[in-house]
């Protein structure tokens, strides 16, 4: 269930990455931190930045896109410069590219069989929260 998410964590987030997160994200989150996309019909669960505000936000966002990310890392394939955001439940994560200090606004499905890279939008906008 997606709720608002202060600013602080986003911050917070971004330090612990080492690198900014795209615009449209960041205040995406602010508004609705977690939540589905539909990306041609298939729904996807968007990862929550951390919140440690109180026990019960602490709980949702236990799952969150640090977490998800270190745990890609155990497929072997899942590339240093990637961040997942979310998850379409088989193993396969909408990432963002890090290029340098930020992250790049385009989306990717990153496939966990193969490794491989598909750019599905130009920004996190352009997918459908749903």
């Amino acid at each position: 269930m997606p709720f608002n998410l202060d600013e602080k964590y986003v911050l917070e987030a971004e330090e612990q990455l080492k690198a900014k997160l795209p615009s449209e994200y960041k205040k995406a989150m602010v508004s609705n931190n977690g939540g589905d996309i539909d990306i041609n019909d298939e729904i996807w669960e968007q990862y929550p930045i951390f919140d440690k505000s109180d026990r019960k936000r602490l709980s949702r966002t236990c799952n969150h896109i640090i977490t998800e990310t270190d745990s890609c890392k155990d497929f072997g394939n899942f590339g240093e410069n990637l961040l997942a955001i979310a998850s379409n439940g088989c193993g396969d994560q909408l990432v963002f590219v890090k290029e340098g200090k930020k992250y790049l606004p385009a989306v990717h499905i990153w496939s966990h069989e193969t490794g491989k890279l598909t750019q599905v939008s130009n920004s996190f906008n352009a997918v459908m929260c749903i």
